[in-house]
């Protein structure tokens, strides 16, 4: 039996979200799975600001889903500005929306909801004279700045959808995703910061754009005023174009099954999928998702200390938080810059009740040692969150007890960038905790676990997480593909959407997610497709063939592992290895690193040319004695290579 943590005195006291106990767990679970269209409408109603209040809950099935996407609430008009910026100008106008800090620890800037509301009118308006319409897509390549947020709003108001490429994806990356959604018009800045460093983000930018004809407008916000490249007629000033218009901008209706944003994922094939997320589904989920399971309060300052180039950074630093009223706080750093004690010291000057981080970042400032928390005041915190990848018990425990001192719940939410929010989670006040577990699912959410054969494991087991039943928060297709959508999520397993995850059920009926089943690894909440790394090894002069695969990393949760086999006439260095990790750099972005590279003489394939990836994560892992038969491959003797020249850590 696992350690069982149940909620500190401290959470469970004074609970205000929708979940305070696991009595209501339970109740609100019964009646979302017997009429999740009813369950999901009223919330609907309650938690967004609506032209036309829909009367139309969940239409379409998953068995149905080749014909056309699910509908959550289709009779319904609103924008979702109204709903996290209009409505609370009464109630809340001078409560800080956003609390930002900057790369250094001295540059903050408080937002209250009246000055939101107006900045993202200004932008809409200057957006609008750019040319930016209803329906229209829009670009947003930015670091962590509040002006990452307003254009994302402001796009929003509009009625336009926004698609944010993390600021750290290279020039082609940033290319293909303007190409595949067919965006006019760019949002950037002269440059990022991030670790005391400049991050280039115009002059990636230009190379994206150079060739290209689609793109008529860059609007360019200044953050550092470094030295940048400008072209007349394309590029615009921020301060220019926003500074000068007005702060009211009447917000565009749109319908409730409207496009919100476009957030490109890696997939196991190397063209990155458009996942298209809609307007009142998502933002109902990502409001729910966000009050219940960090059991936000009125005076709360929450944290998020992701970054908006993913899907976290949409759902629990913009969009959920707004919609609850929340003050959301957003971090232009590290957390090792300028020390290790960079988080603690933001929860003792900010008085941080929420924190929502990373596995990696844990065990990386658990790696640098207690005394870097222990100089920092953190009784202001509460809940402790965690995202990204499966936490380990160790760094668990360590979060638990050293930076919360027993005191605070630690929610570990298991949810992906298609679910758009938390599916799998504890809830703070509601919920016992289990080191490494996911614990229960939210009201609405119906995991299945299927065996080899397909077959449903009732009880404790082992097996492939499924869902069975159709979320207002989910991806509704990719963008321009259809068929793609279905095959990828539906296609496995007809009738259900299949995660990409393998997960085990324990006596308790708690979930452990036990990592990706399918060809994407999860590196630092970073997932990225095994063919993008492929391609860009195979660019590589020197290498002939490559595969790639995912191992335990001790940091980061999952490493990246490549076998390699080279040209005649070549042979591995460390130069050579440099000079691959170089093109992956350049190719796929600036998180894209091998971990371990193996030189061999052939990959295991199938004698119909299927590489065996089974047998190569099980080396990787370090575990050859579980291989299974190799008999059947094509030239069983690579295997025994391959064994011999494994590398570790």
């Amino acid at each position: 039996m696992s350690d069982r943590f149940p909620v500190p005195d401290r959470v469970r006291h004074g609970a205000s979200g929708p979940i305070p106990d696991l009595a209501t767990h339970r109740e609100l679970s019964a009646r979302a799975i017997a009429n999740p269209s009813g369950f999901w409408l009223d919330e609907a109603k309650v938690r967004l600001a609506w032209h036309t209040e829909p009367t139309l809950g969940l239409k379409g099935s998953f068995h149905d889903i080749q014909e056309g996407p699910i509908s959550w609430f289709g009779d319904g008009v609103l924008n979702v500005t109204e709903s996290c910026l209009d409505r609370h100008l009464d109630s809340r106008g001078e409560k800080v929306a956003i609390l930002w800090e900057g790369d250094e620890p001295n540059e903050i800037r408080r937002i209250t909801y009246r000055e939101l509301h107006a900045e993202v009118c200004r932008t809409a308006n200057a957006l609008q004279e750019l040319g930016v319409k209803r329906g229209e897509r829009v670009i947003l390549y930015m670091g962590m700045v509040p002006e990452a947020a307003i254009a994302m709003l402001a796009c929003a108001r509009l009625g336009a959808i926004h698609s944010v490429v993390f600021g750290g994806f290279s020039a082609e990356a940033l290319r293909d995703r303007i190409r595949d959604c067919g965006a006019q018009v760019v949002i950037t800045q002269d440059e990022g910061r991030r670790g005391g460093r400049s991050v280039p983000l115009k002059a990636v930018t230009d190379a994206a754009l150079e060739g290209e004809r689609g793109v008529e407008k860059v609007l360019v916000f200044r953050r550092t005023g470094g030295e940048i490249d400008w072209t007349e007629g394309r590029d615009v000033w921020w301060h220019e174009a926003v500074g000068e218009a007005s702060a009211t901008h009447q917000a565009v209706p749109v319908g409730a099954e409207d496009p919100l944003f476009i957030l490109y994922t890696s997939g196991s094939t190397g063209r990155p999928k458009g996942v298209v997320h809609t307007c009142a589904g998502y933002l109902v989920w990502t409001s729910f998702t966000h009050e219940a399971v960090f059991d936000l309060r009125e005076g709360d300052v929450y944290a998020c200390v992701a970054d908006v180039g993913w899907i976290t950074g949409h759902s629990y630093i913009v969009y959920g938080p707004l919609c609850n009223g929340a003050t959301t706080l957003m971090f232009e750093s590290t957390p090792l810059y300028p020390d290790a004690g960079r988080y603690w010291d933001m929860v003792e000057r900010h008085r941080i009740n929420i924190l929502y981080t990373a596995p990696t970042a844990i065990r990386a400032l658990a790696a640098a040692g207690d005394a870097f928390v222990e100089k920092y005041d953190r009784s202001s915190l509460r809940v402790l969150g965690t995202v990204g990848e499966p936490i380990n018990p160790d760094a668990w425990k360590w979060y638990a007890r050293t930076v919360g001192e027993g005191r605070c719940a630690v929610v570990d939410t298991w949810w992906q960038t298609e679910t758009g929010g938390h599916m799998i989670t504890p809830v703070a006040p509601a919920i016992a905790a289990k080191p490494g577990s996911a614990t229960l699912p939210l009201p609405g959410v119906m995991p299945v676990l299927l065996d080899e054969r397909d077959r449903v494991i009732h009880g404790p087991g082992e097996g492939r997480l499924c869902l069975e039943m159709p979320w207002p928060g989910m991806a509704r297709t990719v963008w321009g593909d259809h068929a793609r959508y279905v095959s990828t999520y539906f296609g496995l397993f007809p009738g259900r959407y299949f995660t990409g995850d393998g997960c085990r059920r324990d006596d308790d009926g708690y979930y452990w997610i036990t990592g990706r089943v399918d060809d994407v690894i999860n590196v630092s909440g970073h997932r990225m497709g095994t063919a993008e790394f492929e391609a860009a090894l195979n660019s590589v002069e020197e290498v002939a063939e490559a595969a790639v695969v995912g191992f335990p990393h001790p940091i980061k949760g999952q490493g990246v592992y490549a076998y390699v086999v080279l040209q005649p006439g070549f042979s591995g260095s460390v130069e050579l290895e440099a000079a691959m990790n170089k093109t992956c750099r350049a190719q796929i972005g600036a998180h894209a690193k091998v971990d371990l590279f193996q030189v061999v003489p052939g990959l295991p394939k199938t004698r119909s040319g299927k590489v065996m990836r089974r047998i190569l994560r099980k080396v990787a892992e370090g575990e050859p004695e579980k291989l299974g038969d190799v008999s059947t491959l094509a030239d069983p003797s690579v295997v025994q290579a391959i064994v011999e020249g494994a590398r570790t850590l």
